[in-house]
């Protein structure tokens, strides 16, 4: 029988040299990958953040042009009739919330405790971002002041020519030229009121009633006859914006209600739900008046009109509130924003600093700085015009 033999090939396999040049291949090869992906991984994100940031800037920027081209809308079709430049007085659920006793909360603290009723009003405090106040309505009555004949039948009641057109829960400013104060009240059930012709008993009470104000009670507020009924909203239809825009500390564009709408168990809770994030990656927020100062309803630079800041002398917070004739010729507002990405980036990708208002006078142009953390990250500037057509379309009378 014969045997089969397997004979060995010596030369089968690879040597131990053969290995280690194999695994350095190897090794060289896998760390050339992985660069190609860290660094493609950075580009992503360094991407991702710069969209991120230019859609945050987007949308920051459409929230407040709607806002303010809606401003000075659903409040009156004059400016004489005690509504602009008064004392609002807001009163929620039987509590007090408007002239405030404490300061607003953070970014909107050092904004005036008392405010007054205006289209629109930017607030400069000495350090950190504006503050935009914009105020405006749409009510279903057509922005109609309707007269005060007397104090109505029943507690928080008034007697109009009639009620047609207004319902439960309609939200309005009781107003009178040369008054200081006017009441924000809201419509009741009851006692007798219906919408019906003839029917001229409008009842005030639930969420929104204020028996008086700082220096004015309600029944004295509509003693003299010359008093008005102004509808801005609708509670439930949640279309009245009395409201202000700031950035706080998270660099995060935010509104507040001054209504307090969405309630609250105690003052603080109150504050904290009336605040709404808007946009991340906001860091700074600017903005400039476009004045008529001829009031011809033109802007012409030379004419003598002209954009102010809202620190210049005359158009501070203060004066522009208790002046409705200076808000009167604001024919637009600029914007300014700073936002910035997310994204830490390992070398220095921003400036020092950024031209704010670029085109204008030297005296507007503002420097934002950029600190050298902050420079790692990537910034952009949003800047735009709102012009207020609802204010230019009021007549003085």
């Amino acid at each position: 029988m014969k045997t089969m033999t397997r004979r060995i090939n010596p030369n089968s396999g690879v040597t131990l040299v053969e290995l280690l040049i194999a695994i350095v291949i190897g090794l060289v090869v896998t760390l050339a990958v992985t660069s190609v992906i860290i660094v493609g991984e950075g580009q992503k994100r360094s991407t991702t953040a710069v969209n991120d940031a230019n859609q945050s800037g987007s949308y920051a920027a459409y929230v407040l042009d709607r806002a303010l081209r809606s401003a000075g809308s659903g409040f009156t079709q004059a400016w004489d009739l005690g509504i602009f430049g008064c004392r609002l007085n807001i009163t929620r659920a039987g509590t007090a919330t408007l002239p405030r006793t404490t300061d607003f909360p953070a970014p909107f603290n050092g904004f005036p405790q008392q405010v007054r009723v205006a289209p629109v009003l930017i607030y400069r405090p000495a350090s950190g971002s504006d503050v935009l106040m914009v105020m405006s309505g749409n009510s279903s009555a057509g922005d109609i002041a309707r007269p005060v004949r007397s104090a109505g039948t029943g507690t928080g009641a008034l007697r109009l020519d009639n009620t047609i057109g207004l319902r439960q829960g309609d939200i309005g400013l009781v107003s009178r030229s040369g008054t200081d104060d006017c009441l924000l009240e809201q419509v009741h059930a009851s006692p007798d009121f219906a919408d019906t012709a003839g029917n001229d008993n409008l009842p005030l009470g639930s969420t929104y009633y204020a028996a008086s104000g700082t220096d004015t009670s309600l029944s004295t507020l509509v003693s003299g006859g010359n008093a008005f009924f102004t509808p801005i909203g609708n509670f439930k239809a949640s279309n009245l914006q009395l409201q202000m825009f700031g950035v706080n500390a998270n660099r995060t564009l935010v509104s507040y209600d001054f209504m307090q709408m969405a309630g609250g168990a105690s003052a603080t809770e109150l504050d904290e739900r009336a605040q709404q994030g808007i946009a991340d990656g906001v860091i700074e927020l600017r903005a400039l008046y476009a004045i008529d100062k001829n009031e011809d309803g033109n802007f012409n630079a030379s004419a003598g009109d002209s954009w102010e800041a809202p620190d210049a002398d005359g158009y501070d917070i203060t004066t522009m509130m208790s002046t409705p004739a200076k808000v009167r010729r604001v024919m637009a507002v600029r914007v300014a924003m700073v936002v910035r990405s997310a994204n830490y980036e390992k070398d220095v990708v921003a400036p020092s600093s950024l031209a704010l208002f670029s085109d204008l006078g030297t005296a507007l142009q503002e420097s934002y700085a950029i600190s050298s953390d902050d420079r790692h990250f990537r910034h952009r500037v949003v800047e735009f015009t709102v012009p207020l057509r609802n204010m230019l379309l009021l007549p003085t009378s």
